[in-house]
């Protein structure tokens, strides 16, 4: 398997690593599957436990019906079955955490079986979080590592051997953090070396030893981080404890939240053994700014009575319900109505698919694609991209810039990924 592919090679010297792209986006997804064969690798597409699970999750998918979309965008794209694998990110009771443990766990256990059911292949399970009659200091480790076995059950008495488990919790907050609070706490080698004895543990008392040599990949907090307005860069110098630790180990580290960071920065964390790469919002953030610079075209080139208005309908679907931000966006109206649409943390993802913003979304495309659009406003409101087109002769058009937008931030993933060097 491609996972166990990149194990060894990290373990003969060699950084080699795999992006992880973690959206429901169409587009985003359209663009990592076509740079995935592009660049001959693998592509690993991942849902979390809130975007889809057995009651639809925010996205309205379940496992089953994510996994069939994304065979058949992937068909589409032209990337063969083997050239797909399908992961489950956060998997466990998080969704639940307000209820009981027996009621949150019955219900993660059900999640588990259904992505597993569904042809999920990738599984990090997460028993991180407090449940609803916890102690209110939080879950002790030990209960941590009982809790991941017992989901590593479920996925077992529904397949074995194709499936590869990620372990781990200490991760940067999803979706970016809520402000810069100085530089992210990189996580002890000390407390990685805890973590993988108590679950190992846990998967021996379970009979769980074919699942545990399964582990493939534990995820820790590398020190990057991101928030509305601010990026926290990896710093290699800290993180060099975890990265000797890891060379003990027979699995890689999972790096998560590494959304906007340099290219050098990516390559970095690949050279340190954090070979699967998680990115999500930086690329529907892409995504907004191309489809904002069409707006800005559209603006000019057309009357106010025959605009999408899609960058102010968006906000007002954000003011309608406001659930997915409010607690995320501090600060004055002023404020808050900057980050509803340019914030890093980019809470305007999860409105895209609304009725009424995918019908100004659908105007703004008709009413640039009846247009010749002046090289001068393509230059000005969406240059990086339109002179990349370019030069590769390709023709300046809306649906083209927005996927060389979002290539551009995923491209450097791939090449950061690419094997061949040495560690």
């Amino acid at each position: 398997m491609v996972l166990d592919e990149i194990v060894a090679a990290q373990h003969r010297g060699q950084a080699q690593g795999i992006p992880s792209v973690c959206s429901a986006h169409p587009d985003v997804l359209r663009e990592a599957l076509r740079l995935a064969r592009l660049f001959g690798m693998p592509a690993l597409i991942e849902s979390t436990c809130n975007q889809v699970n057995q009651f639809g999750g925010y996205t309205g998918h379940t496992p089953s019906t994510f996994a069939a979309w994304i065979r058949d965008l992937a068909a589409g794209s032209g990337v063969p079955p083997e050239g797909l694998i399908l992961g489950g990110d956060h998997l466990g009771p998080s969704v639940w955490q307000d209820e009981s443990s027996e009621s949150a766990m019955h219900k993660a256990v059900e999640l588990v079986r259904d992505y597993v059911l569904a042809g999920f292949t990738k599984i990090h399970l997460d028993c991180s979080m407090r449940l609803g009659d916890d102690p209110p200091a939080g879950t002790e480790p030990a209960q941590v590592a009982e809790r991941a076995a017992e989901l590593a059950a479920a996925a077992e008495s529904i397949s074995q051997d194709n499936l590869r488990f990620v372990i781990g919790s200490e991760v940067p907050l999803p979706g970016g953090a809520i402000s810069e609070a100085g530089p992210a706490s990189v996580t002890s080698a000390d407390t990685v070396s805890n973590s993988l004895e108590l679950h190992r543990q846990a998967f021996r008392r379970r009979g769980l030893q074919s699942a545990w040599e399964r582990v493939v990949a534990v995820v820790v907090q590398p020190g990057v981080e991101f928030g509305d307005d601010f990026v926290l860069d990896y710093d290699p110098d800290q993180a060099q404890p975890l990265r000797r630790f890891i060379e003990t180990q027979s699995m890689v580290y999972e790096a998560h939240s590494t959304d906007y960071q340099s290219s050098a920065s990516l390559g970095q964390l690949v050279r340190d053994h954090f070979a699967v790469l998680k990115v999500g919002p930086a690329l529907t953030f892409a995504y907004r700014e191309a489809v904002f610079a069409l707006a800005a075209i559209e603006s000019v080139l057309l009357p106010a009575s025959q605009r999408s208005d899609l960058p102010a309908i968006l906000d007002q679907a954000m003011q309608q319900d406001p659930r997915y931000w409010k607690k995320y966006y501090l600060g004055s109206a002023a404020e808050q109505a900057f980050k509803r649409q340019y914030s890093r943390s980019d809470r305007i993802r999860y409105y895209w698919s609304r009725p009424d913003v995918q019908a100004a979304l659908g105007r703004l495309m008709r009413n640039l694609q009846s247009q010749r659009i002046p090289l001068q406003l393509w230059l000005k409101h969406a240059k990086q991209a339109a002179l990349a087109l370019a030069e590769r002769g390709a023709e300046l058009a809306p649906r083209a810039i927005i996927s060389e937008h979002i290539a551009s931030r995923l491209r450097v993933y791939f090449e950061a990924c690419r094997p061949g060097a040495d560690v």
